[in-house]
């Protein structure tokens, strides 16, 4: 069984999935940023692929992705830090990127070295759902990949519910429609979203994502959904403090204050 798909048969609430781009704040320091984070207890691991236009990612992610490609960054010297990696670690890991730099490695070569890494899935947030069910999703299914599709507060009931016939693994709940970042509260709105779509009685498990950093937002992804994404929040801690140890043990103190 895929891992990811594992994970939420033996955990139901309360998952914890971080996102760190790759290569950042130094090249090689993919690897060790992982070895801390299962160390330290996190469920699910999103690895973001850096690129030089994420769209749909706040300044805090925008600049750890130039910073990452101006330290030599690319898929295959991804590829190559991630050899060998599942001797070492065994949580579900997923990579988070942009379709254009997928594309120009190639889909179904991108695929295949996902499968030959332990890669367990892929979030695309810019391929378009009908194109992925038309095109890719065979490809993806081939590699036994979870692809993870995302869902805002405009989208409709009609395309949730088609999302989740095809969606193996979780669906990614963002909080607003607006770029990646730290907020202090989810606002009424908000919350209205968090709870529509738990009565819809999807038949994936949800993950609230975009601007978790506080025990208030936490808390709230925990209770509206199946568990939380947090990234503005780690990177910038990755960039201050002296390890990925250190990093996610700030990130947890501060998920943990009032």
């Amino acid at each position: 069984m895929n891992r990811i798909n594992q994970l939420f048969k033996e955990k139901k609430r309360n998952i914890t999935s971080i996102y760190f781009t790759a290569g950042y704040p130094h090249l090689e320091d993919t690897v060790p940023t992982l070895l801390a984070l299962e160390k330290q207890g996190v469920d699910l691991v999103e690895i973001g692929i850096p690129f030089s236009d994420p769209i749909a990612d706040g300044p805090v992610i925008q600049q750890s992705s130039i910073q990452a490609l101006q330290n030599g960054m690319s898929l295959s010297k991804l590829f190559s830090q991630l050899q060998g990696l599942r001797q070492k670690i065994h949580i579900p890991l997923l990579f988070m990127g942009y379709f254009n730099a997928i594309l120009q490695y190639g889909f179904e070569e991108f695929c295949q070295s996902c499968r030959a890494v332990g890669v367990d899935g892929v979030i695309i947030p810019d391929l378009p759902f009908e194109e992925y069910e038309k095109v890719y999703k065979p490809i993806v299914e081939r590699y036994d990949l979870s692809f993870i599709l995302l869902i805002t507060p405009e989208t409709s009931e009609k395309r949730i519910r088609a999302i989740d016939a095809v969606t193996h693994g979780f669906i990614y709940m963002v909080s607003s429609a607006s770029t990646t970042g730290t907020q202090a509260t989810f606002n009424s709105s908000k919350i209205e979203y968090f709870k529509r779509i738990r009565s819809l009685n999807l038949k994936n498990p949800c993950l609230i994502g975009f601007g978790i950093s506080n025990k208030s937002t936490l808390e709230d992804a925990f209770e509206y959904a199946q568990g939380a994404i947090i990234g503005s929040k780690f990177i910038s801690l990755l960039s201050t403090e002296k390890s990925p140890d250190d990093s996610i043990s700030e990130l947890y103190k501060s998920l943990n204050e009032i």
